[in-house]
């Protein structure tokens, strides 16, 4: 696998190279220029390496495309979407470390940082007997989300342009930003990209194939007190800070994301700031069921609602914002994508594994503009921290796979 992509882990290296961290805070798409300078540079790459038609959309997505070298129209047109962007730790002067032949038992000394990865902290690691692996070196996080995604869908095509004996139909890319913070595709143009379906490829290990995702959403809670000395407090301070305390107690300790699994949902609190004048909480909301899912978000209007009357005025504020939703809900309908790419893992003795994913990717938000896109194995292993990994040999696997889709697509 990996002799017939040389280039793969050389390009994987130097686009984790390059910070291109997403910016929750900025009001522009896309959120930092750091990801539209890379996405200029990969927009020119894609030219370079043969592709067509390649343009930077309004919001900042990268498309390019490849002509069908076959002469039946029946052929379904198949896009491959991945994001360029990286979560909120540190994504600035990633030093990644390459260990080759790793043994399963020894542990991994990530740089100078004092941090290791072994086996009992991190059983996934038994996994990845004799693989290199690509590490980083304990300061920052690595990329492979979705990095891996991106090099993997570049060096196939690449594949494609050098072998024209390989038989394909219309084949579409994307790469976009803005993934991390959940609003990379919400204006992705459908029309534009011109696919019948399409996949991301932004899983983990090696089968991963996903159709099921959360439903999510983001809630602000916003308290306002009324603070004054603590020592005439009594019957006049009202404590935002205890307000926040007393709303997050009201929901049920089980159902945290460190207590649930499977298609349980949870609330996960995200941050508590402020003072006895004011003070917020920040919340994710997540759940498969899109009934359990309204029921969620109900509740926290619920007992703030119950505070409010408490106090006899309005002191908590709640702000849903939904994010996206789980696009089993759509592909249900159509499961074409989803069997050509179990039939293609087979094909290659790749193990699927198909499980409802404990989060979302751009595919959700994608299938619900009505272009259905499960999600691929790309690789990654702990993603979003310091132990972050990757193995060249799943990330090659992950390009058979999506060579294997598209000679699938056009065999009748």
């Amino acid at each position: 696998m990996n002799e017939n992509y040389p280039e793969l882990t050389q390009r994987f290296l130097n686009y984790v190279a390059i910070d291109t961290q997403s910016d929750e805070t900025s009001t522009t798409v896309p959120s930092s220029t750091k990801e539209v300078d890379f996405l200029a540079n990969l927009a020119k790459e894609l030219e370079q390496i043969g592709l067509e038609n390649v343009r930077t959309m309004s919001d900042g997505y990268v498309f390019a495309e490849l002509a069908s070298n076959v002469a039946d129209e029946s052929v379904p047109v198949i896009g491959f979407i991945s994001h360029v962007d990286t979560a909120d730790f540190n994504g600035e002067n990633i030093k990644p470390q390459i260990v080759k032949n790793y043994d399963g038992e020894s542990s991994i000394t990530l740089g100078a940082s004092g941090y290791e990865l072994n086996p009992t902290a991190f059983p996934s690691l038994l996994k990845y007997v004799g693989h290199t692996l690509i590490t980083t070196d304990g300061t920052t996080l690595l990329g492979a989300d979705d990095k891996a995604g991106v090099a993997e869908i570049i060096t196939a095509a690449a594949y494609l342009v050098a072998h024209p004996e390989i038989k394909h139909g219309a084949l579409r890319f994307g790469f976009g930003p803005d993934e991390e913070i959940g609003i990379g595709a919400d204006n992705f143009d459908t029309a534009a990209f011109g696919a019948d379906f399409a996949y991301t490829v932004d899983g983990g290990p090696a089968g991963e194939l996903e159709w099921e995702t959360f439903s999510a959403a983001s809630a602000t809670i916003d308290i306002q007190g009324r603070n004054v000395h603590p020592g005439t407090a009594k019957d006049t301070m009202i404590n935002a800070i205890q307000i926040a305390m007393d709303f997050h107690a009201q929901l049920p300790e089980a159902q945290r994301p460190e207590h649930t699994s499977g298609r349980e949902g949870f609330w996960h609190v995200m941050a508590i700031t402020g003072n006895p004048e004011t003070a917020q909480l920040r919340y994710i909301v997540r759940d498969h069921d899109r009934s359990k899912f309204e029921n969620r978000k109900q509740i926290l209007l619920d007992i703030a609602e119950k505070l409010n009357k408490h106090f006899g005025q309005r002191r908590v504020n709640v702000t849903l914002k939904d994010q996206y939703y789980n696009m089993g809900e759509v592909l249900k309908d159509d499961m074409r994508p989803v069997a050509l790419a179990e039939k293609a893992m087979k094909a290659l003795d790749i193990t699927p594994i198909i499980e409802p994913v404990r989060g979302g990717t751009d595919g959700s938000k994608i299938t619900f503009l009505g272009l259905p896109t499960p999600n691929l194995f790309a690789g990654g292993e702990n993603m979003h921290g310091r132990f972050e990994y990757v193995s060249t040999t799943v990330m090659a696997q992950a390009t058979d796979t999506i060579l294997k889709i598209i000679a699938l697509a056009q065999e009748k």
